[in-house]
C-alpha cells in the first residue's frame, strides 16, 4: 500500500479517485490471501515429502497377524508368514504369554534390529516408545497391535507404490475454509468408539469438541487426543466422500486450542493412509463427525492405485 502511495507523493488524498482508493484498500487483504495460499502450498509440499519418504505409507507391502507360538518370517515359501519381499528367511518371531514378542534372527541373512546386528531379543511395541525395527536391505518390519492382536507391519523402501506415486490433487485453495471454531472442553475426556475399515470398534479419548458456523448453521466435530505432543485429530465425513474425495472420509489435524478457540483449516484436509495402501487399518468418521454439507477443500481422491 505504501509503495502505491509513494508513486503519487504530491497528490492530496481529496483528489484520489474512488477506484484508486478501493485498490489501495484491497491491497492488504490481497497480500494476506496470497501469503495464506503460499503457506498452504508449502504445507502441501511437506505433505508429499512425508507421504513419499523411505518409510512412509507408500512403502507398506504387508500386514501379517502373529499366531501364538513360533512364526517363521521371510519371503521363502516355507515360512509361516511369507513376505512379499526381503530375504528368504528373516528369522522366527514368537508370540508368548502376555503378548510378549521375541525375535530370533536367521543365520542366512544380514539382519539388523534398531540399526544394530541382530541377536535374539524381545521386540518393543505399543509401549509408548518407537517399536523395534527389524531390517534386511530395503525391507523392514515391526510389531503393531490392532485390538488385542499383535501384527507385523512390513515395509519396503523400493515398493512399487512409492516408485509409482501419482501425486496429489486438491480443491482450489479458499481462505473461507479456514474456520475459527469455539472449543468446548469436556469436564472429563470421553471414550468414543471408532469403527475402522475392518469393522472393528476401538475406543479413543475425546477431550472436547469444536463448534463452528457454516452458512448460518452450527456444527460440531469431535477431536481425538493423541497426546499433547501431537495436534488434535479429527476424522470427518461429508457428501463428497466416494465421489470427489476418499470414500472412507478424510483426516484433519488442528493445533490445540488457544483462548477457547481452535482453527479448523479444511484446506489441510487429507486422505487417510487407506487411500494409498491396502495394508492399513484406518478409522471411519463417527456419526457425530458426518457433516451434511460438502467440504470442497483439501485433498481429493487419489488418482493412483485405488483402495
Amino acid at each position: 500500500m505504501f509503495a502505491a502511495m509513494r508513486a503519487i507523493p504530491f497528490l492530496p488524498s481529496r483528489f484520489l479517485t474512488a477506484g484508486l482508493l478501493t485498490a489501495l484498500t484491497m491491497a492488504a487483504p490481497l497480500r494476506a490471501d496470497d501469503d495464506y495460499s503460499k503457506a498452504v502450498e508449502t504445507w502441501r509440499a511437506d505433505r508429499v515429502t512425508r507421504l513419499t519418504k523411505a518409510d512412509g505409507w507408500l512403502t507398506l507391502i504387508g500386514r501379517h497377524r502373529l499366531q501364538p507360538g513360533e512364526n517363521t518370517v521371510g519371503a521363502g515359501p516355507d515360512n509361516t508368514l511369507r513376505l512379499a519381499a526381503g530375504p528368504s528367511h528373516f528369522g522366527t518371531v514368537t508370540l508368548g504369554p502376555g503378548g510378549i514378542v521375541d525375535f530370533k534372527p536367521a543365520a542366512s541373512a544380514y539382519i539388523l534390529v534398531d540399526g544394530l546386528p541382530a541377536h535374539p531379543t524381545q521386540l518393543r511395541y505399543n509401549d509408548g516408545l518407537r517399536p523395534s525395527l527389524v531390517q534386511s536391505g530395503s525391507v523392514s518390519f515391526y510389531v503393531i497391535k490392532h485390538g488385542v492382536t499383535p501384527w507385523l507391519r512390513v515395509k519396503d523402501s523400493e515398493a512399487l507404490r512409492r516408485k509409482n506415486f501419482a501425486g496429489l490433487d486438491y480443491f482450489p485453495i479458499d481462505p473461507a475454509w479456514r474456520i475459527e471454531a469455539q472449543w468446548i472442553q469436556f469436564e472429563q475426556p470421553r471414550q468414543v468408539s471408532f469403527t475402522d475399515v475392518s469393522g472393528q470398534n476401538s475406543p479413543a479419548p475425546v477431550p472436547g469438541k469444536a463448534v463452528f458456523m457454516h452458512d448460518g448453521k452450527t456444527y460440531e466435530l469431535l477431536a481425538i487426543d493423541e497426546g499433547r505432543e501431537h495436534p488434535l485429530f479429527f476424522v470427518i465425513g461429508d457428501p463428497t466422500n466416494g465421489n470427489e474425495t476418499h470414500g472412507g472420509g478424510r483426516f484433519l489435524y488442528a493445533e490445540w486450542p488457544k483462548d477457547g478457540k481452535v482453527v479448523l483449516d479444511f484446506n489441510h484436509t487429507e486422505n487417510p493412509p487407506c487411500a494409498f495402501s491396502p495394508f492399513t487399518v484406518c478409522p471411519l468418521p463417527p456419526k457425530e463427525n458426518q457433516l451434511p454439507f460438502p467440504i470442497n477443500a483439501g485433498e481429493k481422491t487419489y488418482r493412483g492405485e485405488a483402495h
